[in-house]
């Protein structure tokens, strides 16, 4: 099964949704909530330039944030992603 690291804050919404799509394929997931240090936010910026979250990795490949990933299940690609 794939290693899935899912970078979160508190009161996110679409981290949630995320979140909750992972579950629901029974996928396991590490969540590195990003406001449990003080410059998280900051590593995840210069990580993946990005200013948003979630921001979500599948074997240490950023695959985007959460429209990214239900995109993926809507192709059927997250499946093979997650096989890997």
């Amino acid at each position: 099964m794939a290693e899935v690291i899912v970078y979160t804050k508190n009161w996110c919404p679409f981290c949630d949704r995320a979140k909750d799509l992972l579950k629901r394929l029974g996928q396991s997931y590490k969540e590195i909530n990003v406001e449990d240090e003080e410059d998280g936010f900051d590593k995840l910026k210069a990580k993946t330039g990005m200013m948003t979250v979630p921001q979500i990795f599948i074997n240490e490949e950023l695959i985007g944030g959460f429209q990214e990933l239900s995109g993926l299940q809507a192709s059927g690609e997250l499946s093979k992603l997650l096989e890997s």
